[in-house]
C-alpha cells in the first residue's frame, strides 16, 4: 500500500452539508481497498479560474493509503461523481517531509539554546 494525497473540491452549495459528500467519496476509497489515515478541511475558497461556472469550492484534502492499481479507478470514479468538481492524487515526498521536520525541530532547539520562542523571531 502505498501514501497518496487526495485533493477534492467540492461543489461549493455543499458547504452547509458536506458530511453526506465526504462519506461518499471516503467510501469510493474504501471500496477501492484503501484506508483514510487524515482529513484536513480547509473550508470553501475562491478558485483561481472558474471551473463548470463555479468561482468557489470546498478544499478537502485526504491522506489516504492505496494500493498503487486502484489508484486510476479512484480517480476516474471522483472524476464522475457529482459532488466532486475536481480532484488531483499525488504521491507526497517522505523523504523531503521528514528533511523539513528534522530542520524545524533543529531551528526550534536553537532558538531554546539562544532562550527566545520561534513565534518571537517571527514577529521581530
Amino acid at each position: 500500500m502505498n501514501q497518496y494525497e487526495i485533493a477534492v473540491l467540492y461543489h461549493p452549495d455543499l458547504e452547509i452539508d458536506l458530511e453526506k459528500a465526504t462519506t461518499k467519496v471516503e467510501k469510493i476509497f474504501t471500496d477501492n481497498g484503501g484506508t483514510v489515515a487524515n482529513t484536513d478541511n480547509w473550508g470553501k475558497r475562491k478558485l483561481a479560474y472558474p471551473i463548470k461556472k463555479n468561482e468557489s469550492a470546498v478544499y478537502v484534502i485526504y491522506t489516504v493509503d492505496l494500493p498503487a492499481q486502484s489508484v486510476r479507478k479512484v480517480e476516474s470514479t471522483l472524476n464522475i461523481t457529482d459532488e466532486v468538481i475536481r480532484s488531483l492524487i499525488t504521491k507526497p515526498d517522505l523523504k523531503a517531509i521528514a528533511k523539513a521536520e528534522a530542520l524545524k525541530a533543529e531551528k526550534a532547539k536553537k532558538a531554546a539554546e539562544r532562550g527566545e520562542t520561534v513565534e518571537e523571531k517571527n514577529e521581530e
